[in-house]
C-alpha cells in the first residue's frame, strides 16, 4: 500500500476519476434491482474493499486508526454517507441528465471552498479552466437539462457539497488517514438501502454488478481520491474530476453501444483541453522551483 501513497497525489485523483467513471455504464448492466438494492449492494461490497485496505494497511491496529482519524474522520463519513444516499435519490426523483450536470459543479464548490476556508489561492488560470470546463459540460449536455423534479435537482446537489466538503476535510487534516472514514460512510448507505429496498433478494448478475459498483468503480475511485487529494489542490482536484464526465459517456458508447452526440465529443474535448491545461501548469511550475 506505499506503493499508491508513493503516486502523486494529482495522478491518484485521476485514477479515481477513472474508476468512478464507469458507475453509469454499470448501474444501466444491472437487469432487475431497484436504486435502493443498487445501493444496498453497491454499499456491501464497498465496505468489504475498505476494510481489506485497512486489514492489509493498519493489520492489528485498524481500531487504532479509527481513533486517530477522531471527529474529522467521523464527520467525512457521515459527510461522504450522505453523497452516496443522495446520488439514489436523485437518480430515482429526477433526470440522469440532471444529476450529472448538478455533480460537475463540485469544481466550482471545491475551488470556492478552498479559498474560503483554506485560504487556497485559485490561480488566474485554474479559475480559467474551471469556466472553460464547466462550459464544456452545458455543451455536452446540450438542451437534455430540464427544469423539473426541483426535489430531485435540490437533493442532487447535495453530491457535490458533500464531496466539496470531503476534500477541504482531507485537505485541512492531510496528517490524519481519512481512508476509515469510508467505511463509516458504506455501513451509513447500507442501512439506508437495507431499510429502503422491499428485499435485498437480487439475481446473481445483479450481485456480480453490485461487487464490481462496490469493490472496483466505488471502493478503488474512493481510496485513489481520498489519498490523493491530501497533496493536490482542492481547486484543482475538481478539475481533474471533471474527466469522470467525460468518460462515462464514452465507457456506454464503447460497451453499451449507446449513441453519443457530436455536442458530448466536442465538450468531452473542451473538458480533457481544461484538464491538460493544469496538469501542464503544474509540471512547468514544479520544473521552474526545481
Amino acid at each position: 500500500m506505499n506503493l499508491i501513497r508513493n503516486l502523486p497525489g494529482p495522478f491518484l485523483v485521476f485514477l479515481g476519476a477513472v474508476s468512478l467513471s464507469f458507475g453509469g455504464l454499470i448501474v444501466k448492466s444491472f437487469e432487475g434491482s431497484t436504486l435502493w438494492q443498487i445501493l444496498f449492494w453497491r454499499s456491501v461490497f464497498f465496505i468489504v474493499v475498505v476494510s481489506i485496505f485497512l486489514l492489509i494497511t493498519y493489520k492489528k491496529k485498524v481500531i487504532s486508526a479509527f481513533y486517530n482519524s477522531g471527529l474529522p474522520g467521523l464527520i467525512g463519513g457521515i459527510i461522504l454517507s450522505i453523497g452516496f444516499v443522495s446520488y439514489v435519490y436523485a437518480m430515482y426523483e429526477t433526470t440522469v441528465a440532471n444529476t450529472n450536470f448538478i455533480i460537475q459543479t463540485q469544481t466550482l464548490f471545491l475551488a470556492i471552498f478552498g479559498y474560503i476556508f483554506l485560504k487556497e489561492k485559485v490561480s488566474k488560470l485554474t479559475m480559467f479552466c474551471i469556466l472553460i470546463a464547466i462550459s464544456g459540460i452545458f455543451l455536452m449536455l446540450g438542451n437534455t437539462v430540464s427544469p423539473g423534479q426541483m426535489t430531485g435537482n435540490l437533493v442532487a446537489f447535495l453530491m457535490p457539497i458533500s464531496f466539496a466538503v470531503l476534500i477541504l476535510i482531507v485537505r485541512k487534516f492531510p496528517e490524519v488517514d481519512m481512508i476509515p472514514l469510508q467505511l463509516v460512510a458504506g455501513l451509513f448507505a447500507m442501512v439506508v438501502g437495507f431499510l429502503m429496498s422491499p428485499t435485498i433478494f437480487v439475481s446473481l448478475k445483479d450481485i456480480f454488478f453490485g461487487f464490481l459498483a462496490g469493490f472496483f468503480q466505488l471502493g478503488f475511485g474512493f481510496i485513489f481520491i481520498t489519498i490523493g487529494a491530501r497533496s493536490t489542490p482542492s481547486a484543482f482536484v475538481g478539475i481533474i474530476m471533471l474527466t469522470e464526465a467525460v468518460l462515462g459517456p464514452l465507457w456506454a458508447w464503447l460497451f453499451a453501444n449507446e449513441y453519443i452526440p457530436l455536442s458530448v465529443l466536442i465538450g468531452g474535448l473542451v473538458v480533457i483541453s481544461a484538464v491538460v491545461m493544469q496538469f501542464l501548469e503544474k509540471f512547468i511550475y514544479k520544473k521552474k522551483t526545481l
